[in-house]
């Protein structure tokens, strides 16, 4: 791709207050977009105290057994989860955002019925970082690659710049169109990647069709931190096992939106009767919620 077609092919950004569906038809067509402002300074700000000790406790790289994956996930990166234990703005404020919802009903409700969250990270790229390999969101459930653009929007991923995002110190990298590729097994090479530069607040929304990546942080002192929340459909699971993460008491404080989206309730896919129940009712029955 040269300089100009990289300049034509940015990602578009838009306004928080621009409406869910014109947001997404920008998503349908160049595989994701950047909302501005998404979240405040001061929301930010009691963001990162809140997860500051969690933060520093944890060494930069992968625990992974499995080379490739340790790779993937960064030899200086790290990547705090269980957010909603350790920030209380992230649970009430973060996976609350009208926002959030809107979109993730206007993606999942008619086709998938219900969905939740697969994860959410805070994940902070150092100074001297390759660049990760590229990928898809949906690769976790991998009959979805063979169904390729045709397929259903199983995933979708949204990545908050914590710090400003720039080409320099690691900002995500995205094949705007990746989305409509025939093969999903081909994720494109780097030259075909354009850094999603952001402003701290502003959020990333990208398909789960969408090849994508963090970038190489070429600075020498510089933290891009930044926040990734996906939701995926009802009838698939998770990465991250939420009833068994987060204390049950604090589960009672959540909403019950909260709650179905973390697990604490049971899934109802399109045509499905229930799924994860307790003797055919409702987990949150079960769980006195």
């Amino acid at each position: 791709m040269t300089a100009q077609e990289k300049a034509q092919a940015a990602l578009t950004s838009v306004a928080n207050d621009t409406p869910a569906e014109e947001i997404l038809k920008i998503v349908s067509r160049d595989g994701g977009v950047i909302v501005k402002d998404f979240l405040t300074t001061d929301q930010i700000e009691r963001f990162n105290a809140e997860i500051a000790p969690a933060m520093q406790a944890l060494d930069p790289g992968s625990t992974h057994e499995n080379e490739i994956v340790a790779a993937f996930h960064g030899h200086n990166t790290k990547r705090l989860t269980n957010l909603v234990t350790h920030s209380a703005t992230f649970r009430s404020e973060v996976i609350e955002h009208p926002l959030v919802h809107e979109i993730s009903d206007l993606v999942f409700l008619q086709e998938s019925g219900t969905y939740w969250m697969t994860t959410a990270q805070v994940i902070e790229i150092g100074p001297d970082s390759q660049a990760q390999m590229l990928h898809r969101d949906l690769e976790n459930w991998f009959p979805f690659i063979g169904m390729g653009p045709s397929g259903p929007e199983v995933t979708i991923n949204f990545l908050i710049a914590l710090t400003d995002f720039t080409e320099e110190n690691g900002a995500t990298r995205v094949i705007p169109g990746s989305n409509h590729w025939s093969d999903f097994e081909d994720r494109g090479t780097p030259e075909q990647t354009i850094p999603a530069v952001m402003n701290a607040g502003d959020v990333l929304l990208i398909s789960g069709k969408t090849a994508h990546g963090g970038g190489a942080n070429k600075t020498g002192d510089e933290y891009r931190r930044g926040l990734a929340f996906t939701f995926n459909a009802g009838f698939l699971t998770g990465e991250e096992a939420y009833p068994f993460l987060i204390d049950k008491e604090l589960a009672k404080t959540l909403s019950p939106r909260v709650q179905r989206v973390l697990g604490f309730r049971s899934q109802y896919p399109t045509g499905s009767p229930g799924l994860w129940q307790v003797d055919y009712a409702d987990l949150g029955d079960y769980l006195n919620l």
